[in-house]
């Protein structure tokens, strides 16, 4: 089956990126060859790159150049909606109208919760909106009770949700996801990205992931969820194959077409990629 990989991201730390430690995994550059390289054997036919908070609005600009300068392995981009924030919200919708069909396919919003990101930002979803670009949240709680909110308050903007809407570790009890899961499942403008499994479910055991997994896609629907490796932030737990293993583990006992869905049909659909 052929698959789009919805969240991989690719840095230099000498050009910026200040949450990545020196010291950690995490601190050396991640180039387009080894993105090359780390999907070399995960039946790969495009990725959505995602920001990694470089800081400023040349994130952006780098991204758009990546998705020109190797569109058979940059199928599109996900920028960072924080950095446009001081520009408001005429200039920024003048920004997506200049750069037309080599825009972002989604701009990310991120933070502890809602609250914590920058009200400048937030003032720009109505321009996501109306430009028909995608909200993409990754909020360390929360965020599912975000996208139902925003979403049932912007019936026509899609909003997708990074990571599972970031869960607590199985080896807690996660009833409020639960809960926040059903509540956004019931609205059709929210998207769920089966991501960040590796790391925020370290040490739980595989059979336990997938039961996690299969309760989302059965809520959503398979036209409603798509798959990221989040690599390289995946590589201290396992490689970009194990990532997308783990998030594909749900999706098992689904026909092959509604698998495919997930694997490939949602993404193109949802962030306007040429499939």
């Amino acid at each position: 089956m052929s698959v789009i990989d919805c969240h991989a991201h690719l840095w230099n730390p000498g050009e910026g990126f200040g949450w990545i430690r020196p010291g950690s995994a995490h601190h050396r550059t991640f180039s387009v060859p080894d993105l090359e390289r780390a999907g070399a054997e995960c039946g790969l036919t495009g990725t959505v790159l995602v920001e990694a908070s470089r800081g400023d609005a040349g994130e952006t600009a780098a991204l758009r150049d990546l998705r020109l300068r190797r569109p058979d392995l940059v199928a599109g981009y996900v920028a960072n909606l924080h950095v446009h924030g001081e520009d408001g919200p005429h200039r920024f919708r003048a920004l997506l109208d200049e750069l037309g069909e080599t825009r972002p396919n989604g701009m990310r919003l991120g933070g502890g919760t809602w609250a914590d990101t920058p009200e400048r930002a937030r003032a720009l979803v109505p321009v996501l909106a109306g430009a028909g670009v995608v909200l993409e949240l990754n909020l360390g709680t929360g965020a599912l009770r975000t996208a139902s909110e925003v979403a049932s308050q912007r019936p026509e903007l899609t909003v997708v949700v990074d990571h599972l809407g970031n869960p607590p570790n199985l080896r807690t009890e996660p009833a409020q996801w639960y809960r926040d899961l059903e509540r956004a499942a019931a609205l059709p403008n929210v998207v769920m990205k089966i991501s960040g499994l590796l790391t925020q479910q370290h040490g739980v055991a595989a059979a336990r992931v997938a039961r996690l997994v299969r309760h989302a896609v059965d809520a959503f629907g398979p036209a409603r969820c798509l798959v990221g490796s989040d690599w390289p932030i995946c590589l201290p737990r396992g490689s970009r194959a194990d990532s997308l293993a783990a998030a594909g583990s749900g999706i098992a006992h689904l026909p092959d077409r509604e698998r495919q869905e997930v694997l490939h049909g949602t993404a193109v659909r949802v962030y306007g990629l040429r499939g």
